[in-house]
C-alpha cells in the first residue's frame, strides 16, 4: 500500500490522496477519489490548483515530447550504423511454391488415369492450364493464350493461282515428198500398166 502511495505522489498530474481505513479490521488503503462506506478518509495530499494542473499537464507533454525526439535520435542512429540489406528481386514464377504444387497435381494426374475418357481429358487440361499460369504468371500466360487464339482462327480463302503456260511457236510441217512416178509396163489405146499391175487411165 506504501508504495502506491508513493507513486501517487510523484506523479506527473498529482491529485488529492486519502488514506482510507477500515474500523473493524484495520486494513489501510489509499486512494484519489473517495473511500468506501464504513472506512475513515483522511486526507494526506490536497487536491491541486487547476494552474497547477495545467503546469504539470504542459510538463508531462513537455517530458513525452524529449523522450520521443530521444527515441527517434537512437532509432536514426541504429539505422545508420545498421542499414537495412537491400530487399531481393521477386522470385521468378517458375521457382514459386505455387508452380511446383501445380506440377506434382498433373504429375499425380498423369500417373492414374482415371476411367472415363472425356472426364479425364478435361481434368488434365485444367492441370495443364494450371501450370501455366503458376510458372509462367499472369501476364505471359494471357500472352500465351492470345497467341493460342491466334493459331486457332480459320485462314482466309485463298484464291487459286492459275499459270498460263507459254505460247510456243508453231512446228514447221515436214516437206512434202512427192511419190515416185510410176514406171510403165506398157499402155494401149486407153489405159497403161505398171510393173506391179496398176492401171492408169490414157
Amino acid at each position: 500500500m506504501l508504495a502506491t502511495a508513493l507513486c501517487l505522489w510523484v506523479t506527473p498530474t498529482q491529485g488529492q490522496v486519502l488514506r482510507c481505513t477500515d474500523a473493524r479490521t484495520g486494513a489501510v488503503s489509499y486512494t484519489d477519489g473517495s473511500c468506501d462506506t464504513g472506512r475513515k478518509a483522511e486526507q494526506l495530499l490536497p487536491a491541486p490548483s487547476a494552474q497547477a494542473l495545467a503546469l504539470e499537464r504542459e510538463q508531462a507533454a513537455q517530458a513525452i515530447a524529449r523522450k520521443e525526439q530521444r527515441l527517434r535520435e537512437q532509432a536514426a542512429a541504429e539505422a545508420a550504423l545498421n542499414p537495412a540489406p537491400a530487399a531481393l528481386p521477386p522470385a521468378a514464377p517458375a521457382e514459386s511454391a505455387r508452380c511446383g504444387q501445380s506440377r506434382q497435381q498433373l504429375q499425380s494426374l498423369l500417373a492414374r488415369p482415371g476411367r472415363d475418357a472425356a472426364t479425364y481429358s478435361q481434368q488434365l487440361t485444367t492441370a495443364q492450364q494450371q501450370v501455366e499460369l503458376d510458372c509462367l504468371g499472369s501476364q505471359a500466360y494471357r500472352e500465351l493464350e492470345q497467341a493460342r487464339s491466334r493459331s486457332a482462327q480459320p485462314l482466309a480463302p485463298v484464291s487459286p493461282v492459275i499459270v498460263v503456260p507459254p505460247l510456243r511457236p508453231p512446228r514447221p510441217l515436214p516437206p512434202q515428198v512427192q511419190p515416185p512416178r510410176p514406171q510403165m509396163q506398157h499402155c494401149n489405146v486407153f489405159r497403161c500398166y505398171d510393173r506391179n499391175g496398176n492401171v492408169y487411165p490414157r
